[in-house]
């Protein structure tokens, strides 16, 4: 799963990162949950020649996505992930698939490992080189009764990789940036012919790193949430799945 997660990175550095032509300034963000907005970056609008239109867009949605066919949203489970298995033929996510394909950057994303004991481990689970990551996501506008519009994401999921499978069974699907445009590209790239972008990182891609329990609490955003940790000692008696998560449910993984 993926519910938490951060983007520490300059906004200089994420607009080179996605081949975005800029960025507004904002600040780094250590504990991104949902329901919070989110920087996903998309396909921009198809350019004549001889235009200087950046090829991509950046959009802050709502993390949390919503389906145009809901009608009550309160009713309706948070999707914050969407499982790459069955996407293509999910209600949820096939629209947005299709036509919404997005990249949401990151520094690294939050696990908790369950050892019997209330809570689980968390870890810090970052690329071992540094820098900045573009998770797969997806995007759909939401039209609410009253008329207005809310822009709304998930992020794909896939199965853990041999690195992190011990901490939880499921991770985000990591978009490497040399197949940026081939996701991005919903106009000429059917689903079917990206789904082999979704896969799970190699197993030394990411490190992870035992951290508090203060990054549990979602006002807790600053630094200090990913600062190196003390394992407890039944750790390495996990269960790989918290019980009664999902993905329809908004959980700490």
């Amino acid at each position: 799963m993926c519910g938490r997660f951060a983007l520490t990175a300059t906004p200089d550095r994420t607009a080179a990162f996605l081949g975005l032509a800029e960025l507004e300034a904002f600040p780094a963000r250590y504990n991104i949950a949902p329901t919070q907005p989110v920087l996903m970056a998309l396909a921009g609008p198809q350019r004549s020649p001889g235009s200087n239109l950046p090829d991509r867009q950046a959009m802050l949605v709502r993390w949390g996505l919503i389906p145009t066919w809901v009608e009550d949203t309160k009713a309706f489970p948070l999707l914050f992930n969407a499982r790459s298995e069955g996407v293509l033929e999910k209600a949820s996510f096939k629209t947005a698939m299709r036509h919404r394909r997005a990249l949401v950057p990151a520094s690294g994303f939050y696990e908790w490992q369950q050892s019997g004991g209330k809570g689980g481990q968390p870890y810090w689970i970052r690329p071992k080189q540094g820098g900045v990551v573009a998770f797969a996501g997806l995007i759909e506008t939401y039209a609410e009764p009253g008329g207005s519009e809310m822009d709304t994401g998930a992020i794909l999921t896939i199965e853990a990789n041999a690195g992190i499978a011990h901490i939880h069974n499921r991770m985000p699907v990591v978009i490497d940036e040399r197949d940026f445009a081939r996701w991005l590209d919903c106009r000429t790239q059917e689903p079917r012919d990206v789904l082999d972008l979704l896969k799970p990182a190699e197993p030394d891609f990411f490190e992870a790193i035992p951290v508090s329990d203060l990054v549990n609490k979602v006002a807790k955003t600053g630094p200090e949430i990913q600062e190196r940790g003390v394992v407890g000692p039944q750790a390495e008696k996990v269960s790989r799945r918290k019980p009664g998560a999902d993905e329809n449910q908004m959980s700490l993984f």
